[in-house]
């Protein structure tokens, strides 16, 4: 049988958790976190992370302002970048297909109730009531290429995070209120929007905090050649 490692097991135990305890994080903490994961690999050590650490009033005025312009005028949340394809094929439609409707299904939010899906919507911009939100940007002038360093920095966060017994969910979604940001937060102009965390401490009675996505074979996604 092959030999684990214990970091194996943080990432096989990895999920997104979408709802959270009444239950505060110490700064001290999230500092440990975010001080170990900025040794993530970078092209040519770029480092092309920033973040912005929410908790207290900040982080319920971020969240009501979000939810305000999420109810007010959602057709006017657009992101900075795209998300998908506009024709999204196979076989990425139907996995996202299925792991939508699988997280309905754990919800109780069938996709199509259209008022009660717009509901959960709003948990993500209360970033699923976790006492920590994140926020990440990026200088606009750098290339897409960075967005693979930025994976690596969010990956160790997740990690260093489960490491510490919490939890987390990263969130594109964010990236929509880019204009909300901004202005509520002070981010400059040439940094763009990439994305929002939830961090705390996740809560175990939740049906959608027990939900397990299929993952792909290894043969699926590796080819071999000697």
């Amino acid at each position: 049988m092959a030999e684990t490692f214990p970091i194996d097991q943080l990432i096989q135990a990895r999920r997104s958790k979408r709802g959270y305890l009444e239950k505060p994080v110490p700064l001290d903490t999230v500092r440990e976190i975010l001080d170990v994961a900025r040794f993530a690999p970078s092209s040519s050590n770029s480092q092309p992370w920033r973040c912005i650490v929410l908790t207290g009033r900040t982080l319920g005025r971020v969240t009501d302002n979000a939810v305000q312009l999420y109810r007010s005028a959602p057709e006017s949340l657009a992101p900075e970048y795209l998300f998908f394809p506009a024709e999204l094929h196979e076989p990425y439609a139907q996995r996202i297909n299925s792991f939508r409707n699988q997280l309905g299904d754990a919800q109780g939010c069938p996709r199509t109730e259209k008022a009660v899906r717009m509901l959960n919507l709003e948990r993500q911009y209360r970033f699923f009531d976790a006492p920590v939100g994140i926020i990440f940007t990026m200088d606009r002038k750098l290339e897409r290429a960075n967005f693979i360093c930025y994976g690596c920095f969010l990956q160790n966060i997740m990690l260093a995070a489960k490491a510490r017994g919490l939890d987390t969910c990263p969130q594109q979604i964010w990236a929509l209120q880019h204009s909300m940001l901004r202005q509520t937060l002070d981010i400059p102009a040439d940094h763009m929007v990439i994305a929002g965390m939830s961090l705390g401490w996740a809560d175990p009675d939740l049906s959608e905090n027990r939900l397990e996505t299929p993952r792909s074979v290894l043969s699926e996604v590796v080819t071999f050649f000697d």
